[in-house]
Parts: structure tokens; sequence; C-alpha cells
């Protein structure tokens, strides 16, 4: 999930280039926000989609933003603009790793000690 100001497909276009392989088929609904998809992956068929049929054709979609808007207006109700990114960051975080149960610290324990920095402390 990214903040964005706008649907415009200037501002769509180039965050997709960036986040999403070249080689991929993207299916989507017919926003014109999408009208230049084509130029940047190998595949886009956009479909018009009834009102009533929108949680049966993106189902994962829909339960990601409603769980989304229900976490930032239970727990996280008054967000500053600057900080919304963050927050959305944590969500994603939080969302994919929803069915690791038990074996969440397990596997933070691997990331922490198997992470190498980039960064270097000179002592002289």
């Amino acid at each position: 999930m990214i903040v964005i100001n706008d649907l415009k497909s200037e501002t769509i276009t180039p965050l997709v280039e960036k986040n999403v392989s070249g080689k991929s088929t993207v299916d989507s609904d017919n926003s014109t926000s999408y009208v230049k998809l084509k130029d940047v992956i190998k595949e886009h068929r956009p479909q018009v989609i009834p009102g009533k049929e929108v949680a049966k054709m993106l189902p994962w979609v829909h339960i990601a933003i409603s769980n989304a808007k229900r976490m930032l207006l239970d727990i996280f109700y008054d967000i500053k603009p600057e900080y919304l990114q963050f927050y959305l960051n944590e969500f994603c975080y939080k969302f994919n790793r929803r069915y690791f149960g038990e074996n969440l610290f397990d596997r933070l324990m691997i990331a922490s000690v198997s992470y190498k920095n980039q960064f270097r402390c000179n002592n002289g």
C-alpha cells in the first residue's frame, strides 16, 4: 500500500512501473487511472465490474482495504498525514504475516541474527 495524493494516471503508472515486474499481468477495474499501464507491464486486463460483484472479483483487495481502514479508525484514530505511510507499512507487515502464528517470534529471531547491516563504524 502506498499513499498517493490523487488517482490520476500520471501518478499511478510510475508507481506500478517501480513496484510491479514488467512481465506481470494485471487484472483491474476499468478505471481511467489505469489507461497507461499497458506501456509498463506485459498485459493489462481491465474489466467493468458491476457494483454487486466487486467483492467477488477482487476479494483480497477489499479485505485488505477494509482491515486497514478499521485499524486506522479504531487504533490510530488521529493520524497526521505525514505518518500515514508508516501506519500502512505496519499494517502490510502484519497482514502478510497473519498466518505465521507461533512461528512469528522464531522468524523474527532468524531475520535479526542473519541481517548484515550496511553501515560501518570507523574507530580511528
